[in-house]
């Protein structure tokens, strides 16, 4: 089964880069420069970004469904980036080093199943979460750290 992995939409970040650290921190937003790799992964371009690169720690609604399911939590992304990540059957290096959780949602944003998986293994876990009809999409995870890492659609 085809499958797409997306990353955020760079156009609600873009007017916070460049912005100073005391506005940031206004804002609830920290800005942090890239001292190892990996490390400070990307959820716009999906990778680890380099060392030396700015960043912004912020808060994000990953989940924003009216459901109890709806959910925040802290992400990183690049100041700059101008293209989101969008796939058709490649998971990105990003998501393939890490422990992931995987949840798959029905279209109301009802959970419908959760697992985790090594990034090198997630082929079948979306395989058999897509196989339900019921599925909408899937939320990806970095299972340590909790941050969301992307979004998979059936193609």
């Amino acid at each position: 089964m085809n499958f797409r992995i997306t990353g955020l939409a760079p156009e609600p970040f873009s007017s916070l880069f460049g912005l100073p650290d005391d506005e940031l921190a206004s804002r609830g937003i920290k800005r942090c420069y890239v001292d190892c790799q990996p490390g400070f992964p990307d959820r716009i371009e999906m990778k680890d970004a380099e060392v030396g690169q700015s960043m912004l720690l912020l808060n994000h609604v990953s989940q924003p469904a009216n459901s109890p399911y709806r959910a925040s939590h802290a992400i990183f992304v690049r100041e700059g980036a101008t293209q989101a990540y969008d796939a058709v059957n490649q998971v990105p290096e990003v998501m393939r080093i890490r422990l992931l959780s995987l949840r798959a949602f029905s279209e109301d944003g009802m959970l419908l199943e959760a697992d985790v998986a090594p990034g090198q293994e997630i082929e079948p876990v979306i395989e058999r979460m897509l196989a339900n009809p019921a599925v909408g999409y899937i939320h990806v995870h970095n299972a340590k750290q909790g941050c969301y890492s992307g979004r998979i659609e059936r193609v």
